[in-house]
């Protein structure tokens, strides 16, 4: 079972088809077809039902489908890594953003890597959690910003901010009133809520105003920020969401919620058990120090407020 058969088996596993795997690595059918025979004789298992114009992946063929997968792209990398030792830090870091503060906490970061090594770019794709949790699962992105909880004996995690939660509503709502005044969770009884659709967050907001003995009136779940938004304008019902998410228009007001478990915090991930690129791990070196940096900082402002 070496490199190429396994790049072939991969090949013929995607198309599901041997004439077209073969043109696309272009190769004639019959050794292609042998190959994969002798891989299924090595292994002393099926890998493929054959179908008349179709293959069709075994429980075995999946699973040395995820293997071979996994084998190839850490060839890839290691042959990148390799590479960029000779040619100094440079590739592209994948990370994902989830709405909120994301955004505004990792720009510091880009710019001050970016600063050190002028040849690294970066992908970022924004979505919710749950999202971003599927693009690392899938290996779309490697590194992402979620927001808590997450599941610790899958992800390696430190914090990297937190945010208090806000109820956005139309200015034309009662509770609008006394815009500079923070909400408690009892006056939203009764109320419509639109809430993200993350089970966990779900979970914490009824917690909330289980505290307060009121069963919280839940009407919609979104994953978009401005789609909540957008209901919230139309008086659909009052959206809780981040503090910092962004106000589309000047018809809606956000107000903070009351209390000091009214609030998320913002996590840096990556998957336990799949080995990063160098400049992925020096990424993440970077980060921590500019984290620990800017504790520092602020026990040292702290303190010097607390002598004078």
């Amino acid at each position: 079972m070496d490199f190429r058969t396994l790049q072939y088996f991969v090949t013929v596993a995607e198309e599901l088809n041997i004439t077209k795997a073969a043109e696309k690595l272009h190769m004639s059918q019959p050794p292609l077809s042998a190959q994969i025979k002798n891989l299924e004789a090595e292994l002393d298992t099926q890998l493929f039902i054959r179908g008349r114009r179709r293959l069709q992946m075994t429980e075995a063929g999946q699973l040395l489908y995820r293997r071979a997968k996994d084998i190839i792209s850490l060839s890839d990398r290691t042959k990148a890594e390799i590479l960029a030792l000779g040619e100094g830090m440079r590739g592209t870091i994948s990370i994902g953003l989830v709405e909120g503060m994301a955004p505004d906490i990792a720009a510091e970061w880009f710019a001050g890597f970016r600063n050190m090594h002028s040849n690294v770019r970066f992908r970022i794709l924004d979505g919710s959690t749950d999202d971003l949790l599927e693009k690392l699962r899938s290996g779309i992105v490697s590194l992402a910003v979620i927001t808590s909880p997450c599941d610790h004996s899958l992800l390696h995690s430190f914090k990297v901010g937190e945010e208090k939660m806000a109820a956005l509503m139309s200015r034309e709502h009662p509770l609008a009133e006394d815009n500079g005044r923070k909400l408690r969770i009892s006056e939203l009884a009764g109320e419509n809520l639109i809430v993200p659709s993350r089970k966990a967050l779900i979970e914490t907001i009824y917690k909330w105003f289980k505290s307060v003995g009121i069963e919280p009136e839940i009407v919609c779940e979104m994953d978009s920020y401005l789609d909540a938004a957008a209901l919230a304008g139309r008086q659909v019902g009052i959206s809780i969401y981040p503090k910092t998410a962004y106000i589309p228009n000047d018809s809606l007001i956000s107000k903070e919620l009351e209390g000091d478990d009214k609030k998320i915090e913002y996590l840096f991930v990556w998957r336990k058990g799949h080995p990063l690129p160098v400049i992925e791990e020096k990424f993440i070196d970077y980060v921590k120090e500019m984290i620990s940096a800017e504790a520092a900082k602020a026990a040292n402002n702290t303190d010097q407020t607390a002598t004078e």
